[in-house]
């Protein structure tokens, strides 16, 4: 099956600027955009704090659990809402406790994305981190990964894939050897769920993971989700209580509810929660399978033309299944320069980096097209 060109089309808001930064956050479909502002109207017109609209709320949120779950594979008490990866990653990084002599095992330093780095750098003082050595594209060597696992090793963080390269780590045989291992495990999948095709959660062995809404699922700004495996929660404090949160206090601790409430202690982005269950009803509609097809496409695509202009260099795997649709580049000008020219020619793209060095990156997702991707390269032809 392949996607109706003109449905996708029809879709979104009609303009004549090229977007190609769908990794940092993507287009937001016009049913998505309608759902939100009816359930605004609706919060208004059944009054805020009203019966009615706190079923309506009850409703909205169960529907997109169920939703979330079927797309990811987890269960849907599993699922907590948050506003973003980085709220994620820190209420994992926030809540659990290190022992004396404890360490945790990250991906990388400078290579790694800051939401996935600073946190854990952070809780130096309390466990020693050790980074695995990565090669040019990202990926590190499991056999090292094996030799750093220690008695001591309370946590090993990951990113699923990366925001620079686009490179895919083996987060799957990963899992395997840290149930062996017996270590919790977390997954950053910012840059996966919702571009690589089927997903499931209960495949990686993860505990923890964390993506957002408004990257690959196109849904607005503002909602993340954060996922605990049921029989993990007892290894994280909420890093917020309150009412909705905690149920008591038996005189020395207070006495947290199950999940999913235990990590949301207060109101969530409601408006969000309704746009992004329109998002995903919407790429389920296309399939999941057949977005990844078209967007690795247009990435080989975009690769493959650029290979042929003199001074590019390309970066990231050659092989289009240890990658996303990232494509990651430098030319002979500088990556600001390029950015802000391909700007002026209503082409979106971002500067990002590796490491220390400062690239240009696209991300083209399914509403992009060919005409689009052969209009940025004849655009870096001119530069």
């Amino acid at each position: 099956m392949t996607l109706d060109e003109g449905l996708i089309s029809n879709s979104f808001v009609r303009t004549d600027t090229i977007y190609l930064n769908s990794a940092s956050s993507s287009l937001i479909p016009l049913q998505t955009i309608k759902a939100m502002t009816d359930f605004t109207i609706q919060y208004n017109e059944l009054g805020p704090d009203s019966h009615e609209l706190v079923s309506l709320l009850a409703e909205k949120t169960a529907k997109l659990r169920q939703l979330t779950s079927k797309l990811i594979g987890c269960k849907p008490e599993e699922l907590i809402f948050t506003q973003s990866t980085t709220e994620g990653i820190n209420i994992v990084a926030g809540g659990m406790t290190f022992p004396r002599k404890s360490n945790i095992i990250i991906r990388g330093t400078t290579h790694e994305h800051h939401s996935n780095y600073f946190p854990w750098l952070r809780l130096a003082k309390k466990a020693k981190i050790q980074s695995m050595k990565t090669d040019e594209d990202g990926f590190f060597d499991i056999s090292e990964l094996e030799q750093l696992i220690s008695k001591d090793t309370r946590l090993v963080a990951l990113s699923h894939a990366l925001y620079n390269t686009g490179a895919i780590m083996p987060v799957n045989e990963v899992g395997k050897i840290l149930k062996e291992n017996g270590v919790p495990y977390f997954l950053d999948t910012a840059q996966t769920v919702g571009c690589i095709g089927e997903f499931d959660f209960s495949k990686t062995g993860a505990d923890f993971m964390a993506f957002n809404g408004y990257k690959w699922l196109c849904g607005p700004m503002g909602i993340g989700i954060f996922v605990c495996k049921k029989e993990s929660a007892n290894l994280l404090e909420p890093l917020q209580v309150a009412g909705e949160s905690s149920m008591a206090y038996d005189g020395v601790n207070l006495v947290h509810k199950e999940i999913p409430d235990k990590f949301q202690a207060s109101f969530r982005n409601f408006a969000a929660i309704a746009g992004l269950e329109s998002s995903i009803m919407f790429l389920s509609s296309l399939g999941l399978a057949n977005i990844r097809h078209k967007i690795i496409d247009l990435a080989n695509l975009l690769r493959d033309e650029l290979a042929k202009i003199s001074g590019v260099t390309l970066y990231g795997p050659d092989d289009e299944k240890k990658r996303t649709s990232i494509v990651s580049f430098t030319v002979e000008k500088s990556p600001q320069q390029v950015v802000e020219f391909l700007e002026k020619q209503r082409i979106i793209v971002a500067m990002r980096e590796i490491s220390d060095r400062k690239i240009v990156r696209a991300s083209p997702h399914f509403f992009n097209t060919e005409t689009e991707i052969l209009r940025l390269v004849g655009a870096i032809k001119n530069l």
